[in-house]
């Protein structure tokens, strides 16, 4: 049969793994990867960052949007790499190694899975995460595609930034791009054909389905000195948000800044009928990170200054304001209506 007819139901389990580790790289830090019932990965400094993340198909991503846009398996690949790597990149960490889970339809072809394989290797290297590979992971059997990664990383001496260490005085910066992924997933969903998006609806779509987290920041940000830092994943509000919280502060944000940021997004949005500066304060999964640094210091490259935070007064609750005033969260919320 040819190969371009060929699902997952043709194939065994065995069959279709042996088409799948050519495609993925092997990094030092994987010391056994996968073929035994478990990898052996290396911890340089005796401690390692673990996180995990999942997509599902219809929740996550769709496999053809409302404008006849039709999710690849590169895409999906690739973001799955990219979403992880960006939270060990938040703690000021390197990604040492992926271990995946990718449950599907009988249904689903075998090319999917193959370009799937395609997308996690460019990502890391694409997005300059030199350290890290596939380790192993699972397939498995269901009605709807859904990938569950979970990445292990180091922190190469350095101790952890945490979103708990943020103070009164300190500068709030974000590195990377906000609205953009927002935007792109505004164009998915709306009327207007895929085959007539403009090259630059085309760079905002990529930016929701291949975000390019900036990872060369987290590591930088830790070294000079970050109090607090996390990835902007549901959104600049929403994380800021948690972000003050845990740090028992108020992040005040400039709208200045805010507003500058969504000046090359006003032609999408002109065209959508929506509010460019939303995508900015709402729009998640560009998976930049936002930051706080003592006042004084020279901001690391890649960041720039967009508030401040300042202390929880008396009759304050700690959280987010523009401009000294209070602001509504909005972000994503896995479990909204």
């Amino acid at each position: 049969m040819p190969d371009e007819h060929l699902t997952v139901a043709h194939l065994s389990e065995s069959e279709l793994l042996a088409r799948i580790f050519p495609r993925l790289r092997r990094s030092p830090g994987v010391i056994l990867g996968p073929g035994d019932d478990a990898a052996l990965v290396a911890a340089p400094d005796g401690r390692a960052l673990i996180s995990i993340d999942t997509q599902t198909q219809d929740q996550d991503f769709r496999l053809e949007w409302n404008s006849g846009y039709r999710t690849t398996g590169f895409d999906v690949g690739w973001k799955s790499a990219a979403q992880n790597v960006s939270d060990i990149n938040a703690m000021g960490g390197i990604a040492m190694s992926l271990v995946v889970s990718l449950t599907m339809p009988p249904s689903t072809p075998v090319a999917w899975v193959e370009d799937f394989a395609d997308g996690l290797t460019a990502a890391i290297d694409g997005l300059g995460a030199r350290d890290c590979s596939v380790a192993g992971g699972d397939l498995g059997r269901g009605r709807e595609l859904a990938v569950t990664v979970a990445v292990v990383g180091s922190l190469g001496g350095q101790p952890p930034v945490l979103r708990s260490g943020a103070r009164a005085g300190d500068v709030v910066a974000v590195a990377g791009t906000l609205g953009r992924a927002a935007a792109g997933l505004a164009l998915l969903e709306s009327a207007v054909p895929f085959r007539n998006f403009t090259d630059e609806q085309l760079a905002l779509v990529a930016s929701q389905c291949r975000p390019v987290p900036p990872l060369a920041a987290g590591p930088l940000a830790a070294r000079v000195g970050a109090t607090a830092m996390m990835d902007i994943s549901d959104g600049l509000m929403r994380d800021g948000g948690r972000l003050a919280a845990a740090s028992g502060v108020v992040l005040d944000f400039d709208p200045v800044e805010l507003k500058a940021r969504a000046v090359a997004l006003e032609p999408a949005a002109a065209l959508l009928g929506q509010d460019p500066v939303a995508w900015v304060l709402g729009g998640g999964e560009d998976h930049g990170l936002l930051a706080t640094f003592p006042a004084g210091i020279q901001l690391p490259e890649g960041f720039t200054a967009i508030g401040s935070v300042q202390a929880v007064g008396e009759s304050q609750r700690g959280g987010v304001r523009i401009a000294g005033q209070a602001a509504d969260t909005v972000g994503w919320d896995h479990f909204a209506d």
